[in-house]
């Protein structure tokens, strides 16, 4: 039977007051399942970065991982080669989803700069890791590891005395012995911009000269070529960056090779140096986590990666280089500023191309 009873005035309230609380429950739904799902993503989008990455994905990944694993920051990675990258960002301009380049040398981080496609970054962290000698001047790029373009030989054919300048492998009696990389590899580019700063043009493209005829059909695309046809007694000398060979030997301990700094007599010029480093890109999308990233490359924790899975030289000065390495006490280095690197590639390159390096 049904209740004739009316209802209170204190339960009508109670009602009303659930009605309005529904109705308030009802619009919160409403803004959660239209207008917050962005925020959401936004958020979630923020804890990620996007890397472009001039350097061989074996390289940079294990540093990468590291940082992920530390901060749960995603981190995407595409890999190529830098000049390509370069070419890439400028064609997506604001567009591109890059937050991050990293490359393998400072002059393809000068080219990004002067393109406008990086931001300049004023950083405690930085400051306090990082010299200035392998930074922009305005922060938009900073020096992550230090390489150096060097003599690597086969002990069984070479002394370690026989060679002193790297201009000496233009001498006719290492025809046929000699191994380089193509006329494309950044690091023969960067080297010939150092030996063009310190020699002049004319004297640059006498090496060239010399060095094209004498290297005949050993020019190589990868710089692990040279190191594996130097062990191999194919040539008796190659130049490479440094880690090259710590690498091989930690594969082929008993290889006959050694490493040879070059320039060290009293005039010389010093041994040629290169850093792989990065910049944060001017249109990031997730800025904060960009910049998270590089405070942690240039940490401590960083830096000590770079030194003992890649065999480089750490930039921060407190981090110890591998004991396998010369020690940064032991050489002294060329003096030229690595943002000239960028200023000198294009003349550079115009050398390598009318001595007829291929």
């Amino acid at each position: 039977m049904k209740s004739s009873r009316q209802p209170s005035a204190c339960t009508s309230s109670h009602r009303v007051g659930r009605r309005a609380s529904l109705a308030l429950l009802n619009c919160f739904a409403a803004l959660l399942f239209s207008g917050l799902p962005g925020l959401i993503y936004e958020s979630a989008a923020a804890d990620k970065v996007i890397v472009y990455s001039g350097r061989a994905e074996k390289l940079i990944k294990p540093v990468l991982d590291a940082f992920q694993s530390k901060t749960g920051i995603q981190v995407e990675l595409l890999s190529s080669g830098t000049t390509e990258l370069v070419n890439r960002l400028q064609a997506e301009g604001d567009r591109t989803p890059a937050d991050l380049l990293i490359t393998n040398d400072a002059g393809s981080l000068e080219r990004a700069r002067e393109l406008g496609l990086l931001q300049p970054l004023h950083m405690k962290e930085i400051e306090q890791a990082i010299p200035p000698t392998f930074r922009a001047a305005d922060g938009s790029w900073i020096g992550l590891s230090g390489r150096f373009w060097t003599l690597v030989y086969n002990t069984h054919l070479v002394k370690p005395g026989e060679v002193r300048s790297v201009l000496d492998l233009a001498d006719p009696r290492w025809k046929g012995k000699i191994a380089i990389p193509n006329a494309g590899s950044e690091y023969l580019q960067a080297g010939v911009s150092v030996i063009k700063a310190a020699q002049g043009d004319e004297r640059t493209q006498q090496f060239l000269l010399g060095l094209k005829v004498n290297a005949g059909t050993f020019v190589y695309g990868k710089s692990s070529q040279i190191v594996d046809a130097l062990a191999k007694g194919e040539v008796a000398l190659g130049l490479v960056n440094h880690y090259y060979l710590y690498r091989y030997l930690a594969d082929h301990p008993g290889a006959p090779i050694a490493i040879h700094m070059l320039d060290q007599q009293d005039k010389g010029m010093g041994a040629i140096m290169n850093v792989a480093g990065v910049g944060i890109m001017k249109q990031s999308r997730h800025p904060d986590a960009a910049k998270r990233l590089v405070e942690f490359l240039v940490s401590r924790e960083g830096q000590k990666l770079f030194a003992d899975l890649n065999k480089e030289y750490p930039l921060h000065p407190e981090v110890p280089v591998d004991s396998a390495l010369p020690q940064r006490e032991s050489f002294r280095i060329a003096s030229l500023p690595l943002a000239r690197l960028g200023e000198l590639r294009e003349s550079a390159m115009a050398l390598i191309e009318q001595a007829g390096l291929r």
